[in-house]
């Protein structure tokens, strides 16, 4: 508050100054935009969170429906579900460490799941899985 000057009548004059009331002003709206970004972003974060749990969840259905391992067989399959597409893709396993020569009870193959937001967010999920060797070794 600026200190009380006589005017020209005489009486005391008090309050705020328009330059004091103006940087007040500046000072309330700087501190609200900052407040107002930080909601913002909480929000945003808050989205992308949801939809990348949302992604998960459909991957983990997908997962949990696979067919037995005798029945997985070779290729892909596509489908939608909730909006979010999705792609399983079924391969031999590939591994430079793997001897084609020795005969195996088990056969690994490659499952590859791509889950796809409608924002465009991709899920990936990559594993191995295998199956029984019917002319196999032990």
């Amino acid at each position: 508050m600026c200190p009380s000057t006589e005017p020209e009548n005489g009486g005391p004059q008090a309050g705020f100054t328009l330059i004091e009331s103006l940087v007040a002003l500046a000072i309330v709206a700087v501190a609200l935009t900052a407040i107002g970004m930080l909601v913002a972003a909480d929000i945003r974060a808050t989205r992308s969170l949801e939809q990348r749990l949302q992604l998960i969840e459909t991957a983990r259905e997908i997962l949990s429906a696979l067919p037995e391992r005798d029945q997985l067989t070779m290729g892909n399959t596509r489908g939608e579900i909730a909006g979010q597409r999705w792609r399983l893709d079924v391969m031999p396993f590939a591994g430079n460490f793997v001897d084609q020569n020795v005969t195996s009870p088990w056969i690994p193959q490659t499952v590859v799941l791509r889950v796809e937001a409608p924002t465009g967010e991709i899920l990936r999920v990559d594993t191995v899985r295998l199956h029984r060797n019917p002319g196999g070794g032990p």
